[in-house]
């Protein structure tokens, strides 16, 4: 067996790995860099090999390179869960819409829209001589572990990975899982990430919240449409409706509308404790009366005209682009306001720069002055380095371990503390191993 890095590699974005057997090649996720959209490192004589395409979630940076491949010729079948399907399809529309790529074709689409697999977790399924798997991983809804084999060799590959529940999801699903190798992230490997709990964390956040309404203040929480989007909501709600955060509007912008209806129509993925509070109660937290959707560019100019404290939950998590960029321009420059990250910005993005503390931002070619305040809160659904440091441990029989999905100083942190216990390589895109 062996694997290929072609992204995500000593790198954040673009998670794309080869694993080749002695008649069948499969794709481990295909995505893009958050910052710019760069593409995986593989040619396409190496797409040509490939037999399937397993995506562990729906997150741009481990799928929105899928649209590029069917264009240029790929007749296959790509597996992934339910929820991840149809996150997918909306997710990928408005990549198309934002980014526009060149090389995508309107057959490359269809394609795409035909050729999904859709599998259940603990169903192990064939592709070739290799057998398959979907583990839940935690990370967002319908997220998987990939388990491959071909009988001599195991391989976990984690995509992206959380251990500890949240309001939305119960953590990975780690028992009875056996490999000889694992591919882990490791966007939070680095020395110093070591993260505050929800219970630490909440506090703070509310009283964050609260501050800055009371003094008249709007906060703006820029986020990923699917999985922190969901979560802060649902904080958001909880804490409104206990009147623990004063009764502001909450307003919801960008692809999150969209991707809240998918949660709902796939809660029996997310935590029992989230489905019987709807199946038995009137009570439905993902269409809360708290929630106000933002549907047009009127309503979205109105909003920022308002006195009003509110909160505005939207896209993009990284500041990279979307509806956040307005809210920035309108309230950008009032010190009263308030930005909140609470999810990874990779170096190269406006998040990035903000919570380095950057105060001027390039936005639509004019030079926006950043006099507001910018926290950040760790809501991440990404394993800390406690976490990373076990999951190798919970993997039965595991020899080896690959480190990818993290900036080269955290990775390489993260593999002088695995490499007491493991063979621990942080590869590079390009490189090939044999196992």
């Amino acid at each position: 067996m062996k694997i290929t890095f072609f992204g995500g590699a000593e790198e954040v974005g673009r998670s794309c790995i080869m694993i080749s057997s002695g008649r069948t090649r499969v794709l481990l996720d295909s995505g893009v860099k958050p910052e710019d959209n760069s593409p995986p490192q593989i040619d396409d004589k190496r797409l040509k090999e490939v037999d399937a395409i397993l995506i562990s979630h729906a997150h741009m940076d481990h799928c929105a390179y899928l649209p590029h491949i069917y264009s240029k010729g790929y007749k296959g079948l790509t597996y992934t869960t339910k929820p991840t399907m149809e996150l997918m399809n909306v997710l990928i529309a408005d990549y198309m819409h934002l980014a526009n790529p060149p090389d995508v074709t309107k057959e490359g689409l269809t394609a795409l829209g035909k050729h999904f697999k859709i599998l259940d977790y603990r169903k192990e399924f064939q592709i070739g001589d290799l057998k398959c798997e979907f583990i839940p991983a935690g990370h967002i809804i319908g997220s998987a572990l990939i388990r491959v084999s071909d009988g001599k060799h195991t391989v976990v590959y984690t995509g992206d990975i959380n251990l500890t529940h949240t309001r939305l999801l119960e953590g990975a699903d780690l028992k009875d899982i056996t490999a000889d190798t694992l591919i882990t992230e490791s966007t939070y490997g680095g020395k110093e990430d070591v993260k505050a709990n929800e219970k630490e964390q909440a506090p703070l956040f509310m009283k964050s919240i609260k501050d800055t309404i009371l003094q008249g203040g709007k906060i703006i929480i820029p986020s990923f449409a699917v999985g922190r989007a969901q979560e802060v909501l649902l904080f958001l709600d909880d804490y409104i409706n206990s009147g623990l955060i004063p009764k502001v509007p909450v307003y919801v912008d960008g692809m999150i509308n969209k991707t809240m209806k998918i949660h709902r129509h796939n809660v029996i993925f997310c935590r029992k404790e989230l489905q019987m509070k709807i199946l038995m109660s009137d009570y439905d937290p993902f269409r809360s009366p708290n929630f106000t959707p933002i549907e047009s560019r009127a309503q979205r100019e109105e909003i920022t005209k308002k006195d009003q404290s509110c909160i505005v939950v939207t896209t993009s998590g990284m500041v990279t682009g979307g509806p956040v960029l307005h809210y920035l321009k309108r309230w950008g420059g009032n010190s009263v306001n308030k930005l909140t990250l609470i999810g990874y910005q990779p170096k190269g993005t406006r998040g990035r720069a903000l919570q380095d503390g950057e105060r001027e931002l390039m936005i639509d070619r004019r030079k926006v002055q950043i006099g507001l305040k910018v926290e950040t809160f760790h809501m991440s659904a990404h394993a800390d380095r406690k976490q990373l440091e076990l999951i190798p441990k919970k993997v039965k029989g595991v020899q080896r371990v690959f480190i990818v999905h993290g900036e080269k100083e955290k990775s390489e942190d993260l593999k002088k503390l695995l490499e007491k216990s493991f063979d621990v390589v942080v590869p590079r895109i390009g490189e090939e191993y044999e196992i």
